[in-house]
């Protein structure tokens, strides 16, 4: 008897040696995160935070690896292409779900090769103008625009970008003709608004509120559904624009095929962390609000963005060059 069962644990040893990582302790080893974009950027500042907080709870080591290029293609196909494990993660924004729409030649398709695993965070854009612009307000400025056609142009960090996207979003919901005017980074864009050269941006609300409080821009209205916490008193473009929201959001994505109970110890792992009373003071002082979604929501809430943008590009014709 003894002899058989030394047998079958022998027959057995294989299986057990590839059973996934969710059964031998996960995670038993460092934990590649991915961010395909640059050094310094939002998503590599707040995977960071992201990565320490679950280092220190997992007493294994996150580590951050910055791919950036082509869009965020790069990375992403990386992580696409990668084993199915838990041990490389994507972290990811709604560049994503625009590109689903903007890039037809893609190597990867965003819910066909990608999990979601978990939010991370989202912040609210600003709406400004230079100063020598008459409007004051969003209705004042959506009537100045209809009263001149492509008089008015914006500017943003390139196309495709969440910045570009918010622009061309409000263009569609109010039925306005505003020139887009790319440029190669955001301190160029802001430069642009700054000299007065480009009439409108909408950017991040920590940089722009500041400038407004100079007055070397005047803000308009934040782009969230609801009011920013570190600009209360201004209204919401939804205020005058009903339904209108165009946030920078964060989320981390498995490769498909990773464990149902990896992705599951993850994202509880990560809302936690994200939840931590020095992580939401310190994220709010950046104009980031912590976003808990279980997996299920999260799968929802992508599917959603990508139809929103899609439609978007749809009306505006919007392209990446």
């Amino acid at each position: 008897m003894h002899k058989l069962s030394r047998i079958l644990a022998l027959a057995l040893l294989p299986l057990a040696l590839a059973l996934p990582a969710s059964a031998q302790n996960y995670p038993n080893r460092v934990v590649k995160m991915i961010v395909p974009f640059g050094a310094g950027g939002p998503a590599d500042v707040y995977a960071r935070v992201l990565a320490q907080h679950l280092s220190e709870e997992t007493k294994q080591s996150f580590i951050i690896e910055n791919r950036p290029g082509a869009g965020a293609l790069i990375g992403t196909d990386a992580v696409a292409k990668s084993t199915p494990d838990g041990y490389t993660l994507l972290v990811m924004s709604n560049t994503h779900t625009t590109n689903e729409s903007l890039l037809s030649n893609k190597p990867y398709e965003l819910m066909r090769d990608f999990v979601p695993v978990a939010t991370i965070n989202y912040s609210d854009l600003l709406m400004v103008v230079h100063p020598s612009v008459e409007a004051k307000t969003v209705a004042e400025f959506i009537a100045l625009a209809k009263k001149d056609p492509g008089k008015l142009n914006y500017a943003s960090s390139g196309p495709g970008t969440p910045y570009h996207m918010a622009g061309e979003l409000f263009k569609a919901m109010t039925k306005t003709d505003i020139v887009h005017i790319p440029h190669k980074a955001s301190g160029d864009a802001r430069n642009s608004v700054l000299s007065g050269n480009v009439q409108m941006m909408l950017d991040a609300v920590t940089v722009m509120s500041e400038l407004a409080k100079g007055g070397q821009v005047r803000a308009l209205a934040t782009t969230g559904l609801t009011r920013n916490p570190l600009t209360p008193n201004l209204p919401t473009v939804a205020e005058t624009v009903p339904g209108y929201e165009a946030t920078i959001w964060l989320g981390v994505m498995a490769p498909k095929g990773t464990p149902k109970d990896v992705i599951a110890y993850l994202n509880t792992a990560i809302n936690k962390a994200i939840n931590l009373p020095a992580v939401k003071e310190a994220w709010l002082k950046q104009g980031a609000i912590p976003l808990a979604k279980t997996p299920e929501e999260f799968d929802a809430y992508l599917k959603k963005d990508i139809e929103k943008w899609a439609e978007v590009v749809k009306v505006s014709g919007a392209k990446v060059q």
